[in-house]
C-alpha cells in the first residue's frame, strides 16, 4: 500500500445524529471510503491521517436508491461506507476546535 492510495481511500467523515451517538458511546467513526477500498486500506488511511490507533474496521456497501422525478426513473450511484473503531483513547475531532 503505497502513500498515494491512502491519502485517497477516504472520501469524506460521514457526520450526523446517529454517528454522533456512535462516537461518544463506543468511539466508532464513519466515512465515506472509494469502492475499491479494504479494511487494511481504511485503517492504513485513518492511522495515517488522524494519528490514531484503529482497533477494527467495518464495512458496508451502501446500495443506490431508486428515484422517480415525473414518470422518469433513475438510480443513485452505490458506495461504501467504513465504520473505524478507535482504541481507548484516541479521539478524531473533525470540528478542528483547540
Amino acid at each position: 500500500m503505497n502513500q498515494e492510495r491512502l491519502m485517497k481511500v477516504l472520501l469524506a467523515p460521514i457526520v450526523s445524529e446517529k454517528t454522533t451517538r456512535i462516537a461518544d458511546s463506543a468511539r466508532q467513526y464513519a466515512f465515506k471510503v472509494l469502492p475499491g477500498a479494504t479494511k487494511p486500506e481504511v485503517r492504513k488511511a485513518v492511522e495515517l491521517m488522524f494519528d490514531v490507533k484503529v482497533n477494527s474496521v467495518q464495512i458496508c456497501n451502501m446500495l443506490g436508491k431508486v428515484k422517480r422525478h415525473g414518470q422518469s426513473i433513475g438510480k443513485r450511484a452505490d458506495w461504501k461506507k467504513a465504520y473505524v473503531t478507535l482504541a481507548e483513547g484516541n479521539d478524531i475531532d473533525f470540528m478542528g476546535a483547540e
